[in-house]
């Protein structure tokens, strides 16, 4: 069974892509998913990373505003 929520290494891997190439999406507000976190650790919620990808991986604002998440 896979883990419902990823390290930053594995939400990595499973874009396909590096470690620090993640946490530079993540700073530039690219990666539309926001971390979990869960006892010192930040952690990435698998389902909601799988459909940001579906959706065509959406800057986080509009991936916001499709999952009804946007703060006014």
């Amino acid at each position: 069974m896979d883990s419902l929520l990823l390290s930053t290494e594995s939400a990595a891997r499973l874009l396909g892509i590096g470690r620090s190439h993640f946490y530079a999406l993540h700073s530039s507000g690219r990666l539309g998913p926001m971390s979990i976190k869960l006892g010192g650790r930040t952690l990435w919620n698998r389902q909601e990373v799988e459909s940001w990808v579906v959706a065509g991986c959406p800057a986080r604002r509009e991936w916001r505003q499709i999952n009804g998440n946007e703060k006014s």
